[in-house]
């Protein structure tokens, strides 16, 4: 770990010494904030046939309405980060909220797909803002008054983005079913009101640079290196999205700007994307590469069993969204049960091991599989979901330095996102035409392969086991 990261933890975990509480007030607009990310990402899963039909296109077409909210999430989550770490919490928070209102506006009354593309694009862009936000504020506030964990709201934060991951394809499936695909979008209209409302009244006023360590004087905004980061992640993703040799040229043009890039910020005094930080941080690299390998499994699970419902079991949209609810309860369940445990190397291999029992099952279900057999796969899904992103991010706030808290809780949902794009890019591999059940056990194959390796790293991490002791667990 680098001095910077050890000195950071140093002073987070020093005993209280202001004896101030954590303000609960920051709590509902944090928390609210928060889940506007993840259940827009879930929520459109049992939207994409019933739009597939309204605009008469195929899978592969209605999948950008997936792969364009993670593309604009995978850039855009470490450049609002950045934001949060020069200008503060609340301007960036309010920004982006306001933006998802509009998104959902435009979902709402758009006449075309490539529209409805452009309202999830400015989506994913608007809830960028409130994780990298929330993050900054609860290390700012555990500076404030002293405590290592203030107050439980790490737990939140996770409970509410898993929770409202698991929840998105059963909410979106009882929408679809009272109004139509298009309230999936409208209901973000509503959503931001209250998050512009709440922030308004309950984040702190700041001056320039609020959130940021007060002694490090304000730079210039490393905009070339949020110009290549953007580059490099959009011409990544984009192979991703159809990978084939006919786009060879997107993974060289990829090269080319990740090394301009490495250049650019090893030469810059206040870089977008600190290397060197990285480079000396070892544990928070690895917590990156579990988060990748485990958003892969989640989102190969969410889109890809709940197409296969409806395409190869033969289930309704609103039936679709009922089996994946024992997922939304077994995912609430289990990170409450276990968010305030600081333990987390054990959280990883439970939740490690379980999905992949789970993917293994996937291999088993057939067009005439029994009810009770698609909620036990749903239920073992759901569990890994509750332990391994609190697992994840409660390492990632222990790992990273203080002053780069936005930036690096923004490239976490990068990481994040580039799991979903290579689910999504895997799922239009294996149904290419419609979710049928030998493209879920193809898909199911490659979901073993990621948990194999998501339980390797994690018992090969010694960092783990330090993170554990210096948290108490």
């Amino acid at each position: 770990m680098s001095r910077t990261t050890a000195a950071s933890t140093s002073r987070e975990d020093s005993p209280a010494a202001s004896g101030q509480d954590f303000d609960r007030r920051l709590t509902p607009p944090l928390v609210l904030g928060t889940l506007l990310n993840p259940i827009n990402s879930s929520m459109i899963a049992v939207t994409l046939v019933p739009i597939g039909i309204a605009f008469g296109a195929a899978p592969s077409t209605t999948l950008w309405l997936v792969s364009a909210l993670y593309l604009a999430t995978a850039v855009g989550q470490p450049a609002f980060g950045r934001l949060v770490d020069r200008h503060g919490s609340r301007p960036v928070y309010l920004a982006g909220t306001a933006l998802v209102g509009l998104a959902g506006l435009l979902g709402t009354l758009a006449p075309s797909i490539g529209l409805l593309v452009l309202a999830r694009v400015l989506l994913g862009l608007g809830t960028c803002a409130a994780y990298p936000a929330a993050m900054s504020l609860i290390r700012s506030e555990a500076a404030r008054t002293g405590r290592s964990t203030p107050g439980g709201i790490l737990t939140a934060l996770a409970v509410a983005a898993q929770a409202s991951a698991a929840i998105g394809p059963t909410l979106g499936g009882l929408l679809v079913g009272a109004g139509g695909w298009r309230t999936v979008f409208a209901v973000n209209i509503p959503l931001s009101l209250a998050c512009l409302v709440l922030g308004h009244l309950r984040l702190p006023r700041t001056p320039a640079g609020g959130d940021r360590q007060a002694d490090r004087p304000p730079t210039a905004l490393d905009v070339l290196g949020m110009v290549l980061f953007t580059g490099t992640v959009t011409a990544a993703l984009l192979f991703l999205m159809a990978p084939s040799a006919a786009h060879w040229y997107l993974l060289l043009v990829a090269a080319l700007l990740a090394a301009a890039l490495a250049a650019r910020e090893l030469r810059t005094a206040d870089p977008f994307i600190d290397l060197r930080m990285l480079g000396a941080n070892r544990p928070l690299l690895l917590t990156y590469v579990r988060q990748i390998l485990y958003s892969t499994v989640t989102y190969s699970m969410l889109y890809g069993f709940t197409q296969w419902l409806e395409q190869g079991r033969g289930l309704s949209e609103s039936g679709s969204g009922l089996i994946m609810l024992p997922l939304s309860l077994s995912a609430i369940g289990v990170a409450t049960l276990t968010g305030r445990r600081k333990e987390i190397r054990g959280k990883l291999v439970v939740g490690s091991s379980v999905a992949a029992v789970a993917a293994a099952m996937l291999t088993l279900l057939r067009s005439g599989s029994p009810i009770w057999m698609l909620i036990v796969v749903a239920v073992l899904s759901g569990l890994p979901q509750g332990l391994n992103g609190l697992a994840n991010q409660n390492a990632l706030y222990r790992q990273a330095p203080a002053e780069r808290m936005g930036t690096a809780s923004g490239l976490l949902r990068t990481f994040q996102y580039g799991g979903a794009m290579i689910a999504s890019a895997a799922i239009a591999g294996v149904f290419p035409h419609r979710a049928t059940t030998h493209g879920l056990h193809l898909l199911a194959l490659a979901m073993l392969v990621c948990t194999g390796l998501l339980l390797a790293i994690t018992l090969l991490d010694p960092s783990l086991r330090r993170t554990a002791r210096r948290a108490g667990a």
